[in-house]
Formats: C-alpha cells, sequence, structure tokens
C-alpha cells in the first residue's frame, strides 16, 4: 500500500525582528555577533506559542476541506503545558472531533520528523489519516549564537493512503545519544556545545548515515536528489554534506535562516513544505531531522502537486512579514526582562475549569449557532434566535466562524487598560453571512492601524496568562486579513 503527503501548510509570524538591532545591542559585549546581524528573524508576538503556530498551519495545511483523521501528532521542545496533552488543544481548536489520537512528540530537535515518521508507519497500518503539526518558540540567552540563528514558525502536513502530491518512497531513524546542546529540567535556556564538535563529530557522522541508510532502501541514487533539506543554521554545512554524499549542489534548499530562522523541532517539516512549494512532478525530496540521532524520510512528488495550492504555505507568510527594530520588544514578548506591569496587571486571572469546559466549542472552536428555520447566524449560540422577525426558541444549530470573512464595523486602541503590547486592541466584527462579534484584534500594523470596513478573520492565540497557576487561555482573535486586501 503506498501513503503519501496528501496536504501541506506552514505559518510563520508576522513580526520579523531586524537581526540587526540584535547585533548592534550586544557588540559592546560581543562584537562577533555582527557577522550573524544580516537578514532578519520570525518574532512570535506576545499572545503566540507553539500550539497557537501550530494550529495556524494546520489550518493552513486542511484549508476548507472536512476529512475524517485518526489523529493529531504535534512536535515541539516548546510545549506551552508539561501534563496537559498540547495536541489535544490543537484538536479542539480545529474542531476535529473526540474520535481521534492526539499525541504530543517532544525531547529532541527532531521531533517534528520523528512525528512524521511515526504518523507515517501508523497510516501504513490501515489507519485512518495523521496529521502532523510542528511549531517551536524558543527562548534564548540574550547575546547568544542561538538568539540570532533562530526564528519561531510552524507547518503541517496531512498523511494519508495514496500517493497524494509526494509519495513516500522510505525512512530510516538513528538513536545515538550525542548532545550538541541541551535544556535540563526547570530550565529555560539551551545549553550548547562547541560550533566544530557538532560539525565533525555530529553532522558530518550522523547525518550521512542515516541519508544513505534511506537512499539504500529506496533504491534512489544521491545524485537523483532534487531537494535536499537540511534543517541547521550552522553556514556551508549543507554543502559539505551534499557534497560529501554525492547530492547535487542546486538541490541543496534555501535554510530560510535570511528569513525566517532555524525554527527548531519544525524546520525539518518548514523546509519539506516550502520545498513542495516550488516543486515538480517527479521530483525527489530528501528531508532530516537532527538531534540525538537523525531522521530521514524520501518523498517523490506527483503530478498532484499542480492542482494543490495552499492557502498561504510557507511562501506566502514569509511575504507577509512586518519588520521590527525594537529589539526590547522581542525581549518583553519572550518575558526575557522584568518590566514594570502597573497595577491594571495585578489582577487574578484564575480560569473556571467548569465553565471552560461547558463552553470549549465557543471558546476554543469558534462555534456559534446558525436559527434552522430562518437561517439568522450568531455568536454566542443562544436559545432563542436573535432576528426579531423569527425569535425561534430551541432552533439554534451549530455554525463554526473560523474562516468566514468579516469586516470590521468598529474598534478601540485603549491604553488605559492593560495590555502586554499596549495599546490594547478591539472591537466589532462583523461577518458576511451574518453574526458578530465584539473581541481583541491583534498583529495591527502601528504604521497603517485600523479602519472601519477592513476585511477582518479570525485567529486562534492566547486570551491571556494566569502566571500565578502556569495556566494560559487561548481564545480567537480578529486581525487584517492581508490576504484579502491583496497584500
Amino acid at each position: 500500500m503506498s501513503i503519501g503527503i496528501q496536504s501541506f501548510g506552514g505559518y510563520i509570524p508576522r513580526l520579523r525582528l531586524d537581526r540587526g538591532s540584535i547585533a548592534s545591542a550586544h557588540a559592546w559585549f560581543n562584537p562577533g555577533l555582527k557577522g550573524l546581524g544580516a537578514g532578519e528573524r520570525a518574532m512570535a508576538n506576545w499572545d503566540e506559542d507553539s500550539i497557537t503556530m501550530a494550529v495556524e498551519a494546520a489550518r493552513d495545511c486542511l484549508g476548507a476541506a472536512s476529512i475524517d483523521l485518526g489523529g493529531i501528532y504535534m512536535g515541539s521542545t516548546t510545549m506551552p503545558f508539561q501534563d496537559r496533552q498540547n495536541a489535544g488543544i490543537v484538536a479542539q481548536a480545529l474542531l476535529l472531533g473526540k474520535n481521534l489520537l492526539t499525541l504530543d512528540i517532544t525531547g529532541s530537535q527532531r521531533a517534528g520528523t520523528s512525528a512524521l515518521i511515526a504518523a507515517c508507519q501508523v497510516v501504513m497500518g490501515g489507519r485512518k489519516p495523521i496529521l502532523v503539526a510542528a511549531a517551536e518558540k524558543r527562548r534564548a540567552r540574550a547575546a547568544s549564537i542561538i538568539e540570532m540563528t533562530t526564528g519561531d514558525a510552524g507547518a503541517a502536513v496531512l498523511v494519508g493512503e495514496g500517493d497524494g502530491v509526494a509519495k513516500l518512497l522510505g525512512s530510516h531513524s538513528t538513536a545515538v545519544d550525542f548532545i550538541d546542546h541541551y535544556r535540563g529540567q526547570d530550565q529555560v535556556y539551551d545549553y550548547t556545545w562547541e560550533e566544530r564538535w557538532v560539525r565533525d563529530e555530529g553532522y558530518m557522522k550522523l547525518v550521512p548515515e542515516a541519508c544513505e541508510a534511506v537512499l539504500k532502501k529506496a533504491n534512489i541514487a544521491a545524485h537523483d536528489i532534487k531537494a535536499f533539506c537540511f534543517p541547521a543554521a550552522m553556514r556551508r554545512v549543507a554543502n559539505t554534506l551534499a557534497k560529501k554524499m554525492d547530492i547535487p549542489e542546486e538541490a541543496i534548499r534555501d535554510n530560510l535562516q535570511l528569513k525566517c530562522g532555524e525554527a527548531g523541532a519544525a524546520h525539518g517539516l518548514v523546509m519539506l513544505v516550502h520545498a513542495l512549494e516550488d516543486s515538480s512532478c517527479g521530483d525527489i525530496i530528501l528531508v532530516t531531522g537532527f538531534g540525538q540521532g537523525c531522521d530521514a524520510l524520501l518523498f517523490q512528488v506527483t503530478d498532484a502537486i499542480t492542482h494543490f495550492n495552499p492557502v498561504n504555505g510557507i511562501s506566502g507568510h514569509l511575504l507577509m512579514g512586518r519588520n521590527e527594530t525594537n529589539y526590547n520588544r522581542y525581549l518583553a514578548h519572550n518575558e526575557m526582562i522584568e518590566m514594570e506591569r502597573g497595577l491594571r496587571a495585578e489582577m487574578d486571572k484564575q480560569t473556571g475549569m467548569t465553565t471552560l469546559y461547558r463552553n470549549k466549542d465557543m471558546i476554543m472552536s469558534a462555534v456559534g449557532g446558525k436559527c434552522s428555520e430562518c437561517g439568522t447566524v450568531q455568536f454566542p449560540k443562544a436559545g432563542v434566535c436573535v432576528n426579531p422577525n423569527c425569535g425561534a426558541v430551541n432552533a439554534q444549530e451549530d455554525y463554526r466562524f473560523v474562516g468566514a470573512r468579516a469586516q470590521l464595523n468598529s474598534y478601540t486602541a485603549d491604553r488605559l487598560t492593560y495590555s502586554p503590547d499596549p495599546p490594547a486592541y478591539y472591537g466589532m466584527v462583523q461577518f458576511d453571512e451574518g453574526g458578530r462579534v465584539m473581541t481583541d484584534i491583534t498583529d495591527v500594523d502601528p504604521e497603517i492601524g485600523l479602519e472601519v470596513g477592513m476585511p477582518m478573520k479570525l485567529t486562534f492565540r492566547i486570551k491571556d496568562y494566569d502566571t500565578r497557576r502556569g495556566f494560559r487561555r487561548y481564545y480567537w482573535k480578529a486581525t487584517p486579513d492581508k490576504k484579502s486586501n491583496g497584500e
């Protein structure tokens, strides 16, 4: 039985921190960072994390299609919860039902590719399609090389029976406790080892072993590879590996270092999605994941790729970036400096778990109601139709507002209420098919601002943090719809 990638998508936050601003801030201490100051790194907003980015990547992958999934696997080393299933939150946000397997895969920078291999093996055993989502929001010490080279991003692929857009030719994994870096229990930042050791003893020995094994399994020659995805920020390593394995130099994929940065456990999938966007029928793609061993997967692109158009993909999100030069904003959003947030930030934000559970479809999945008698749409769902000419009782059917086109009816920019990124924007959003909602607004470009009537869409974000209990609430916020604006 053949299996393959049926669909794919990605997500990169709109904010792009100029690396030059990071280097300038630390040049007094480490002048060598100026050599890494070119380009920009993707910077998650304060209300984004690995879960929200995984949700957005999955939405980009699935589109408006209704698919009977067998499970959701989430790969990340920056899961927001240690003891609450993060993949389960993704499933609820996507409203995929409860009859599926949700699984968190973590603990290694190859968590994304390992999740993909596991999904392929499960589907090969006759199970329903598996959605694999990976996302990363890593924190790094100020003035470190990791701070300069990493970025925040997510990607998702749907694996199912049939060739799809890219047929799986084979996969191989090696497990070696080679420590290039680690993050200990209760530690915030990674501890990294010497680069030359990692390159010579790690990349140069472990990666070829896994790649040559999968090529042998699939009976594919290295010189036939059209896209080599090696997710590492270290310069020239991919070129050296390709030369060592006889992979054509032109097959080496851009690691997106100048446009995004290395997205940790998600970066292998990010590069795979980006490669698929540029691929043609017959292309052979080799994607790797490195971390305490190495994963290697081989795919062959099919003619179905000519009819597949992702909603945005990695390429689309790269074009929607907004340059950010304020390094202090990055530090604040990642809680790397202790700021005086004022009295208004001191309120207790305990979440009522009972209320959250009873209203999970409304809060986590943006489900409203549609009157079965008159067709009026409303949010939230209620026992009585809001249409004054109808007023039907208990006639509401579930109606999901995610993906619905909308426009801004009114808005407020509030600098009195507390916001991690002032001002706090909120307003009334009117959906084209009916229904309206008062909600927070995020990702507002300060140079453009908001305007009544501008296109809007819903995006899954963090509502607020309960820092006393380590809990974060999620909700659907409104954001300017760049695609509808033709940007």
